[in-house]
């Protein structure tokens, strides 16, 4: 089973980085493009489990080590 997560910046966090993204395409001429957000994607291999038991352990994985909760939000989405 893979489970995938794509984690992103809190609304109303400061995204320096999706700003200079922005800035970079208007200088190469991709204008209309308002604002960017940036983020992370990660896929995780895991070992056989019930589904909801591999739900339960990836959101603590993100909990504990891969979103920094107090300006991230995360997504799971379980692939069989």
């Amino acid at each position: 089973m893979k489970a995938k997560v794509l984690i992103t910046l809190k609304p109303g966090v400061h995204d320096p980085q999706g700003a200079a993204i922005a800035n970079a395409l208007d200088h190469l001429g991709f204008s209309g493009v308002n604002s960017v957000g940036q983020g992370k994607y990660i896929e995780l291999d895991l070992a056989e489990m019930p589904k909801d038991k591999a739900e339960e352990q990836v959101k603590q994985m993100c909990e504990k080590l891969l979103a920094n909760t107090v300006i991230e939000r995360y997504e799971v989405e379980l692939v069989a």
